[in-house]
């Protein structure tokens, strides 16, 4: 059944969503309408998207949901859009952070739900270090002991999305910070180049007069120069100030959709081409 269910990881992604708002249609929804909506007819595209997002609940847990999820309990559950940023699919040597959270701190999470294996984990984890103090690894109930075991020891967190698909108070790991393996090249080249000669300029007051050849290295070199500390601190500073949303337009949003339209950056015409694609019927 989780083979037959893999279209599902391709529904809830930027691309599909664009073309649903902008034409009302779809072939990977419609193929999903069909085999998880089978009574879709009459029903608007919010109703299906929800019955949809409900199986997934009991059945198929995947990247997306988790990812959604925290972002529901997390930014807009404990934090406040107006001074907290969630990043996504950053990436940082070999791997790519699922979810990071930034408020007075920054935490990557790293998803591995019920349907991931542990083989990645150490390269990931090691690789999230070198650019971030705060890890922790967001898994399942049914994974808690074995990820515990093998996390045992370390600064990594854990923290449980329960069968309620609520962050369980129990079940969890704290995270420690750990400063010890940040390093600047990591770090540098999760920066824009906006964001780099900003922290360049704020702290030595000029940027590298130099050939456009050479540009790039000379900032790193100065970059390197800076206590790392303080780098990593003006580096969070910079991340923070990416993915601003407006709290009116994200409560608007469907809980099942809000992770997949923050990372959107969406303009106010796409958030009303998607009300009207919510409102109006299925079209199979």
């Amino acid at each position: 059944m989780e083979t037959n269910n893999l279209v599902l990881n391709r529904f809830f992604t930027q691309n599909v969503f664009q073309e649903l708002i902008n034409n009302n249609e779809n072939t990977t929804y419609g193929t999903i309408v069909r085999r998880y909506a089978s009574d879709a007819n009459g029903k608007n595209n919010g109703e299906i998207i929800s019955k949809i997002y409900n199986f997934m609940s009991k059945s198929y847990r995947n990247e997306y949901f988790f990812q959604n999820t925290l972002l529901n309990k997390l930014l807009l559950g404990r934090h406040s859009v107006n001074t907290t940023t969630a990043l996504t699919q950053i990436p940082i040597g070999k791997s790519k952070a699922d979810f990071i959270l930034i408020n007075g701190k920054a935490v990557v999470y790293e998803i591995k739900s019920e349907l991931d294996s542990f083989e990645r984990l150490n390269t990931q984890l090691r690789d999230y270090y070198k650019a971030f103090s705060h890890v922790c690894v967001v898994t399942s109930e049914s994974n808690f002991d074995k990820l515990f075991n093998i996390l045992y020891g370390t600064p990594v967190g854990i923290c449980v999305l329960t069968k309620r698909d609520t962050i369980s108070k129990s079940l969890k790991k704290d995270m420690i910070e750990d400063n010890s393996r940040l390093d600047y090249l990591s770090i540098f080249k999760v920066l824009h180049k906006s964001e780099y000669e900003s922290i360049i300029k704020q702290y030595f007051g000029k940027l590298p007069i130099t050939s456009q050849v050479f540009y790039y290295d000379e900032c790193f070199s100065m970059f390197s120069q800076i206590p790392i500390w303080e780098a990593y601190a003006m580096f969070i500073e910079q991340l923070k100030k990416r993915n601003h949303i407006v709290r009116s337009k994200i409560e608007k949003v469907p809980y099942e959709l809000k992770s997949l339209i923050y990372f959107s950056s969406p303009s106010s015409q796409d958030l009303i081409n998607l009300d009207n694609f919510l409102k109006n019927k299925f079209r199979g």
